[in-house]
């Protein structure tokens, strides 16, 4: 098996990201569609990282840096795919991307039933605050 390449999402990468989260990744949020993914590529055009192996897209994770705090978002590996060092790559260039902007320390937003992502985001070093809760409210009609 070949090491996946990691590298920033385009515009023209789009369509095929938001089709590949519907196989990939564990539910969606009223983001996940073009119009949303498209301002957080053109506000931050080094989030979006891509993993890719033999031309064929087998993982995604957002890198949010919002000049304060590190924030991950949308770890997702194809699930034929998983287990073969995806995750990790798209981690580490994650991190790196992370210390290059002076970030300090990263989150993830992690589904409390995923039990397979948990424990991928454990073996990756992170672990849960759990006297913290995420609060939220859709804005817009």
């Amino acid at each position: 098996m070949t090491e996946p390449r990691v590298r920033a999402a385009v515009p023209d990468d789009l369509d095929a990201v938001l089709a590949f989260w519907k196989t990939a990744a564990e539910g969606t949020s009223i983001s996940d569609d073009r119009a949303g993914v498209e301002r957080l590529v053109a506000r931050d055009p080094e989030a979006l990282l891509l993993a890719e192996s033999g031309g064929e897209l087998v993982g995604t994770v957002i890198a949010g840096f919002d000049g304060w705090r590190c924030h991950l978002y949308r770890l997702a590996v194809h699930p034929e795919r998983r287990r073969q060092g995806i995750g990790s790559a798209l981690l580490a260039a994650a991190e790196e991307r992370f210390a290059r902007l002076g970030g300090r320390r990263a989150d993830a937003m992690v589904l409390v039933r995923n039990e397979t992502a948990q424990h991928a985001w454990r073996s990756a070093g992170y672990g849960p605050e759990e006297r913290w809760r995420r609060w939220v409210k859709p804005l817009g009609g």
